[in-house]
Order: structure tokens, then sequence, then C-alpha cells
């Protein structure tokens, strides 16, 4: 084993210190921060171009912002100016003057006057008076149809006979009692609404639960439901031209039918105070216990 001595050690380390030191101050920060790291792998080549990178959107970033100002600038340039239009200049305009007028001469006559338009005949107004036929006399005739379209109004006012009366109606003036009655409505008019609707004297839903016997059929089958009847109900209280709105089947609708028919009179229904015929709806409800 060779031995040196220390101050040649010292020196090697020293020259060694040295170089290191020279070497990172010649040398860039990212080499240094790669060193012994793999430079190819992307994040070397980023960093080193990164400064380059933000220099070129700055001066984009700038470009932009000096294109926007100089816009509205750009934009009058390139459009056309329009023309100046004429201005209107007042002149000042001296009249001559007119000529003289000789005292001797006539002045021209007037221009023709128009001739006035020709006037119409006017129509005598007569207040009209009720008479009768005998005492009407041919001058007091009304006048013709065609020398009425050819006059016009005339300009004075004629006052006529404020208390002018029928005579017949002064000869029989009457009691002014009597009663005015609503004409009959026709024999055979069905109403679907009465100022007085039909009603029954009666318990109408104590009569249907007495009398409804539940079809056999509609029983065995679980059949329930609401069976609404239509029938009407004439001048005495009778009931008649039942028909079936809505059914149920099963012999219900029958059976409902039947129970209607069996009814009792009503009260009728009356129009202007007279009985008439109404229609009248019924709805009966089939339920099983």
């Amino acid at each position: 084993m060779e031995i040196y001595p220390f101050s040649v050690l010292f020196k090697v380390k020293k020259e060694s210190l040295t170089m290191d030191i020279n070497k990172i101050l010649k040398s860039d920060y990212l080499d240094i921060l790669f060193e012994g790291r793999n430079k190819s792998y992307g994040g070397y080549e980023l960093r080193r171009k990164y400064p380059t990178r933000m220099r070129n959107a700055g001066m984009i970033g700038i470009g932009v912002i000096l294109l926007a100002i100089a816009a509205p600038a750009i934009a009058s340039f390139l459009t056309p100016k329009e023309k100046a239009k004429p201005v209107a200049i007042m002149k000042e305009v001296t009249l001559a003057e007119p000529p003289p007028v000789d005292p001797e001469k006539p002045p021209p006559p007037p221009p023709p006057a128009e001739p006035p338009p020709p006037v119409k005949p006017t129509v005598k107004f007569t207040p009209p008076v009720i008479k009768k036929d005998e005492e009407v006399k041919e001058d007091e005739k009304p006048p013709d149809v065609k020398e009425l379209k050819e006059a016009s109004a005339g300009v004075k006012t004629q006052e006529g006979d404020v208390n002018g009366i029928d005579p017949g109606i002064v000869d029989n003036p009457g009691t002014g009692t009597g009663v005015v009655s609503a004409p009959p409505p026709p024999k055979d008019e069905i109403f679907q609404y009465v100022e007085q609707m039909p009603e029954a004297p009666y318990n109408v839903n104590e009569y249907l639960s007495k009398n409804i016997n539940y079809p056999q059929m509609a029983r065995d089958a679980g059949v329930s439901g609401r069976v609404v009847l239509r029938f009407v109900v004439d001048e005495e209280g009778n009931i008649g031209n039942i028909t079936v709105q809505k059914g149920i089947g099963s012999g219900c609708d029958e059976e409902a039918k039947r129970v209607v028919a069996g009814m009792p009179k009503w009260k009728p229904g009356k129009s202007n105070g007279k009985a008439v015929k109404v229609y009248f709806t019924l709805p009966i409800k089939f339920a099983l216990n």
C-alpha cells in the first residue's frame, strides 16, 4: 500500500473542490437541478423552454390589446367617407321696381261671376192629423213620392200639435186594468227544466227500498252499481216514457224500470203557473249486503 503525505492529499482535494466550484458557477440552474437525472423524460425540456413560451404569450397578449384599442380607428379608416351634402346658401335678391301705373288707363274688368246654383223647390210640411176617410179633402193628400225626392227641406221650423191624440183612444180609453197572460205551451211539448220541477209527495228512497227486489242473477254474479232512469211526468203527475240512461245489466235495469213504473202519482211540474210535461232523471243504487 502506497502512502501519500498529507500535503499531497490536501492539494488533490483542493484542486477537485476548485474544479467543482468553477463548474457550478458556469452551469445553468437546470443542469444543477437535473444533475444525475433523466433529462430526456420531458421535465427538463419543459422548464428550459418555459421563459420562451411566457415571452411569446406576453407579446401575443399585448398585440391583441393593442389591436382592440386600434380597431375603431382602423374601421373608420377603412369605411368610405360620405360625401359632404351641399349646404344651401341664402342669397340676397333685389326685386325690381314695379312698372309705373298710368292714371289715364282704366283698370282691367273683374272676372265674370259664376251663376248661382238653381234653387230647388221646397215642400210645405204638414203635421199628420188622424181623420176619417170621408173627412180627408183632396188638397190635403200627401205629396207625390217623386216630388219629395226632388224637393229639399225648408229653412223654416214648423211646430206640430203637442196635444195630438188618436181620436179612437179618446173615444174608448179603456180601464187599463187588463191582465196579459202568457200563451199556453204546445200540448205535446216536453220541457227539460221549468220554474217548478215535478216532485213526489212521498219519500222516494223508502219506496224504492221497500219495493225493489235484488235480481238473483245479479246477486249470484256479484253485480252492483247505479242505474240511471229518465222518465216523463205529465200534467196529471203520471210517470211514463221510462228509459235507461245508464245501466249495469244482470236484470237490474229491468227491475228499476218496473219499480218506477209502479210509483204513485207525483206533483206535476209547472211553467207560467200551468202544469206541463217535464223530463226527470232518477238514479237507483243496487248494493249487495
